[in-house]
């Protein structure tokens, strides 16, 4: 006889049937797998600031320095001739700089959406990733900053966009998209390096205790007396700098207390922030009555494109650093489910919108309308329109099947098409509808000058610089919250045999 968990007494054949009707239980994998303590985490992460640098960091930040140099070039050649060095002309006076603009403001979406809403709705997957996005998205707003400050081609009159008091009695056209984006970005930059800076503090106050110990403990003396000065000098600066940027962190009770009071306030400032900075980006198109701009779809549109090439630079960054560092049970098979399921939902977004802009078209009968989209499919960008429709539409929709999604490579590789979709997206948008507005007689083909080449391909460089340096100086995850999902910080001691380990050695 068997029996059930109401001990009432069955034969075989009634236990099987109850095997057969009573669903599997859930069981939650890991977001830290092969049973790692809170020791290994704290190793694993202060070791990569604490260890001399690799090979592979000083070849990528040589050739990204180098890379980052076309921008700088660019800009000298631009600054010295002034805005005609650009591919911009009658009647596409927006070109790449608009579109790069665009681009890496979307670029900057994810860190913040890993760090606020996700917060907010208490993902626990989002711990080991919401560092080293919230840094991507203050180095991408850098990026994105060039653009619009030499746009106006008069640089060094940049400052004329804030509404400051002059001896020209001059104030700024508060009508203009262009004053909105100063506000929006400026804010939104501002609030996003406080929130990646507060995440940081205990860990700085981690990184400056380690210092400190390791002085005491005394440097190696088999070296040199010269290398023995020069480790000493080392951990001195990270015992001070660590130190007076960690605002005398201790790790007491009370620190806490206000450290997740202040971080939850930050992160609701931070969620209005993440949906509206890029609905006032493409406010720049749709309050103009330009066919093709002239929609109400662009602000849920441009927002679901923002976080779908946000998470696409996510997946991009930090598949090569889970590979390089060994993160396998940090970054977990789950962690790049998640993001690619995300993927999967705004990229459906993204392609409804591009279908629903034909069917408006065609239903408002409005024929300048209707020829603006047929002449972004069919006419001379047809080539960019069919690229962006490919990588943002068709690519994201393999993320449907589990064994896309476990093939790593294959997830990097189509991570970096999902954000080549998205930059011409933005060029597709920008320049179809100048170049063949409302008079045929003005119609010009677009063309960018190798100086919009340079500067746009320079940002790379300058972005990868930034964030090289941030995965040498500063700790890559935030230690405390990683330990908070860990198992072991469940006081009741429940969840430690929910660990298995996956064909890669973490967890699934």
């Amino acid at each position: 006889m068997a029996t059930i968990s109401q001990n009432v007494p069955v034969d075989a054949a009634q236990a099987e049937l109850l095997d057969k009707v009573q669903p599997a239980e859930h069981v939650e994998t890991p977001l830290v797998g092969n049973k790692r303590d809170f020791r290994w985490v704290t190793e694993k992460i202060c070791g990569i600031v604490e260890a001399p640098v690799p090979t592979w960091w000083w070849v990528s930040f040589i050739v990204a320095l180098f890379t980052a140099s076309f921008t700088g070039i660019g800009l000298l050649w631009l600054t010295t001739t002034g805005v005609g060095v650009w591919g911009l002309a009658n009647p596409v006076n927006w070109g790449w700089a608009i579109v790069n603009f665009v681009f890496w403001i979307g670029i900057g979406h994810a860190g913040t959406l890993i760090s606020a809403i996700l917060c907010l709705l208490k993902q626990g997957w989002r711990t080991s990733i919401n560092r080293a996005a919230e840094a991507m998205t203050i180095f991408a707003v850098v990026c994105a900053g060039i653009f619009p400050l030499f746009h106006v081609g008069r640089v060094w009159f940049a400052w004329w966009l804030f509404p400051l008091p002059n001896s020209n009695a001059i104030w700024p056209n508060f009508r203009s998209p262009l004053e909105w984006d100063v506000f929006a970005v400026s804010t939104y930059g501002t609030v996003s390096a406080l929130f990646w800076y507060m995440g940081m503090i205990p860990d700085l106050g981690t990184l400056r205790d380690r210092a400190a110990t390791a002085l005491k403990r005394g440097v190696d003396q088999t070296l040199s007396p010269l290398q023995q000065k020069i480790q000493i000098g080392i951990l001195n600066a990270r015992k001070y700098g660590y130190g007076i940027f960690a605002m005398g962190w201790r790790n007491a009770g009370n620190h806490w207390r206000n450290y997740e009071m202040a971080y939850l306030l930050l992160a609701g400032l931070s969620t209005p922030l993440v949906l509206s900075v890029h609905t006032i980006v493409s406010f720049d198109f749709a309050v103009s009555v330009l066919p093709g701009w002239h929609t109400t779809i662009f602000p849920p549109y441009f927002v679901a494109g923002a976080i779908f090439s946000g998470f696409g630079m996510v997946l991009t960054l930090m598949l090569p650093l889970r590979a390089l560092y060994g993160f396998h049970d940090l970054i977990t098979q789950r962690h790049i489910d998640n993001m690619c399921k995300i993927c999967l939902g705004t990229g459906s977004i993204v392609g409804y919108a591009y279908i629903m802009e034909f069917f408006i078209a065609w239903y408002g009968a409005n024929p300048f309308e209707e020829f603006a989209f047929i002449n972004r499919a069919f006419g001379q960008y047809a080539w960019a329109y069919w690229i962006m429709f490919s990588c943002n539409v068709f690519v994201p929709q393999l993320f449907w099947f589990k064994a896309v999604r476990r093939n790593a490579a294959l997830v990097w590789v189509m991570s970096i098409l999902v954000n080549v979709g998205m930059w011409f997206e933005r060029f597709v948008i920008t320049v179809t509808s100048l170049a063949n507005d409302f008079l045929p007689s003005s119609w010009g083909y677009y063309s960018p000058t190798i100086v919009d080449i340079f500067t746009f391909f320079g940002t790379f460089g300058l972005f990868s610089v930034l964030f090289l340096l941030f995965l040498k100086v500063l700790p890559i995850m935030p230690m405390g919250e990683v330990k908070a999902v860990m198992p072991q910080a469940d006081a009741h001691g429940l969840g430690n045999d929910t660990y298995a380990p996956n064909k890669e050695g973490g967890a699934h």
